[in-house]
């Protein structure tokens, strides 16, 4: 291995694995290795970006209010500390089905990056180390030909020795922050880019993409004019992320963010400086996040629209800064102002920090196996953006997910894979490591096939036994499932044999609640199937309702009522996954020979020798893999 440092020196610290990158991928990814008993280094350039938020003020949201809940579930930390550090909750799409509910919170930026900070530096098995990391040094395996991660160098010449490694650089990879004509090689927030293990990641044969993505501009809030805008409250009610919170310790008084509109001004504005876009001007080469577009894209894109949403939210408590969520740009500074001040509320904005988009290395995520690890590369493990992701949350559970792994490996234990049927972040993953990405991806939740059993409500329900075996959820917290799954299932049970009649006291509350009276006796479980009633509502007409302990009765009330109320949605989404399960279970092996397998296609022999799937369902899902194909390879793996 060729050292661009003048000195090269042996760190003595013994360490058994190091994190490249402390975000919100790196965070995790440290936490639970050391949680799991090994001695881990993470190594930031600064560490004033540990956990920090350089974009959005929030955590959750459509979709991906269910990773951060999975990744609480399995023992992750991220549910915790917004718990800690949210000023106001909401849960979103609360008028369709729970499939779809997700819980959004805006943070206090600075202090979730610091409630997360104190959380790495107090962790038992954990070092923190602010540098930057230039190479990572392999050997060669002899059986396989395959290179084996020995240790790390950082720029100072210093070798630290581990057995694995887990890359999570996130957006700072020969970082460049651009708006208009201004160019700064620098990373977001204006902290320091890492500019030498693009090098070193090329030369081991990793396949780099350059992606982008961008910012909007913070307002001085004594600038804005509140009067011309809608005030957006949080849920009075609210609802914890992590299943560890107690509700009633969260109610607070919140924060309102505020909604106001682009108009034919501000569009026009836009129009008229396109040239002066660095998107437009080929300035920019990456390419940016589809379904987060900045408003010069939107413009462009979406031409017969004469207005768009903008959210007005507060970066925190102790600051004046607004962020303007929807407005994200890469236009020059002059025309920021413009842009800004022709939105109703906006005209005296003075702007804080300017809007500017972010280019960045990252990978072709379909180098790396289900387990985050990548083929050709033993011991070397990658997580959150710069596996070409997008978004805080899709970042923490693949750190969480690679940091696991890493752990398991040196453990000789077999990876945690979560599947397509298990969880989001199976989706996720899957997606990453399977299917062709030219822009960063982000989570939906029209991705997940069997969404209605992989609701947020039930995270821990289809996770948390696997943190357990894992090591990373306490056996009180194990035993407090154990007994809420009891709870919900005996009272499901329960309710479902009890019957009412027509008394008058029935017949009042159907008619409260505009439900059809009744002619006869039912079950209360049929009275909860009704769209208009649920189990809660139900309850001052069911004289024999258990008293839950205070900790648990909400949560098992919860899932009571959609246990009942979706229970032939359920049940018929369960045998999609059966038929799923039969292809994930039929695996494919590692040193299979493509090239003797008669009459696959030559796309397909290609792209199966390039992506090496695990089974049969993951062969599936490659593209170029034709049904045909499939069937052509179980015939073949049946033979054998």
């Amino acid at each position: 291995m060729k050292y661009s440092a003048n000195s090269v020196w042996e760190n003595k610290d013994e360490y058994d694995i190091a994190v490249i990158g402390a975000g919100h991928a790196g965070c995790e990814a440290a936490l639970a290795a050391a949680r799991m008993g090994f001695k881990t280094v993470v190594f930031t350039v600064s560490v004033e970006s540990i956990a920090m938020m350089p974009c959005n003020p929030n955590i959750g949201g459509s979709s991906k209010g269910h990773l951060v809940k999975e990744v609480d579930a399995l023992g992750g930390e991220m549910g915790k500390v917004i718990d800690k550090t949210f000023i106001q909750s909401k849960m979103l799409n609360q008028s369709k089905g729970p499939a779809v509910h997700s819980l959004r919170a805006q943070a206090d930026k600075e202090q979730y990056s610091r409630t997360m900070r104190r959380v790495l530096e107090n962790q038992e098995n954990l070092d923190v180390r602010q540098t930057e990391v230039i190479n990572i040094l392999t050997e060669e395996v002899c059986e396989s030909g395959k290179k084996k991660v020995i240790g790390v160098q950082i720029l100072s010449g210093g070798i630290y020795r581990v057995k694995a490694v887990v890359l999570c650089t996130g957006t700072y990879l020969r970082a460049r922050c651009v708006y208009g004509e201004v160019s700064n090689a620098t990373g977001p927030n204006g902290l320091q880019a890492a500019n030498h293990l693009t090098e070193c990641l090329k030369n081991l044969g990793i396949n780099m993409y350059r992606f982008k993505t961008g910012t909007p501009a913070r307002i001085d809030k004594r600038s804005i004019d509140f009067s011309k805008m809608e005030a957006q409250y949080g849920d009075e009610r609210i609802t914890p992320f992590s299943f560890t919170t107690n509700p009633d310790d969260i109610q607070i008084d919140q924060v309102p963010c505020w909604l106001t509109y682009t108009n034919e001004k501000t569009h026009e504005i836009i129009r008229n400086n396109l040239d002066r876009s660095p998107l437009y001007s080929g300035m920019i080469e990456g390419t940016g996040p589809r379904y987060c577009p900045s408003i010069e894209d939107k413009v462009v894109r979406f031409a017969d629209k004469n207005r768009h949403q903008v959210f007005i939210e507060p970066e925190g408590i102790d600051t004046n800064e607004m962020y303007i969520g929807g407005m994200s740009s890469s236009l020059p500074e002059d025309v920021q102002y413009d842009m800004y001040r022709s939105v109703a509320g906006l005209e005296h904005a003075k702007i804080v920090r300017n809007a500017y988009a972010i280019e960045y290395d990252c990978i072709d995520a379909r180098q790396l196996k289900p387990s985050l690890e990548f083929r050709e590369i033993e011991g070397l493990f990658s997580g959150g953006q710069f596996n070409g992701s997008s978004g805080y949350e899709e970042a923490a559970c693949q750190g969480l997910i690679a940091g696991i792994n890493a752990a398991r490996k040196l453990q000789k234990k077999e990876a945690v894979v979560l599947d397509r049927s298990q969880a989001y972040i199976g989706v996720l993953i899957d997606d990453l490591v399977t299917k062709e990405s030219h822009e960063p991806y982000r989570m939906m939740t029209s991705r997940a096939e069997y969404r209605l059993l992989l609701r947020q409500d039930n995270a821990d329900q289809r996770l948390t036994e696997i943190g357990y075996e894992i090591g990373l959820i306490s056996q009180d917290r194990y035993d407090r499932l154990k007994l809420k799954e009891k709870l919900i299932e005996e009272e499901v049970s329960r309710v479902e044999h009890v019957h009412v009649g027509t008394s008058e006291k029935v017949q009042n509350l159907l008619a409260q609640y505009q439900s059809t009276p009744l002619n006869s006796g039912i079950s209360l479980a049929e009275l909860i199937r009704r769209p208009e009633l649920t189990y809660q509502v139900l309850a001052t007409i069911d004289e024999a309702r258990p008293e839950f302990p205070k900790d648990l009765s909400e949560e098992v009330s919860e899932q009571v009522n959609i246990s009942i109320k979706y229970d032939g949605y359920i049940k018929r989404q369960k045998k999609q996954v059966e038929q799923f399960k039969k292809l994930e279970n039929k695996k494919i092996p590692e040193n299979i020979d493509y090239d003797q397998v008669k009459s696959l296609r030559i796309e397909a022999v290609q792209k199966l020798k390039e992506f090496r799937p695990v089974s049969i369902g993951q062969a599936s899902r490659i593209s170029g893999v034709s049904p045909a194909d499939i069937s052509v390879l179980l015939v073949y793996l049946g033979g054998r």
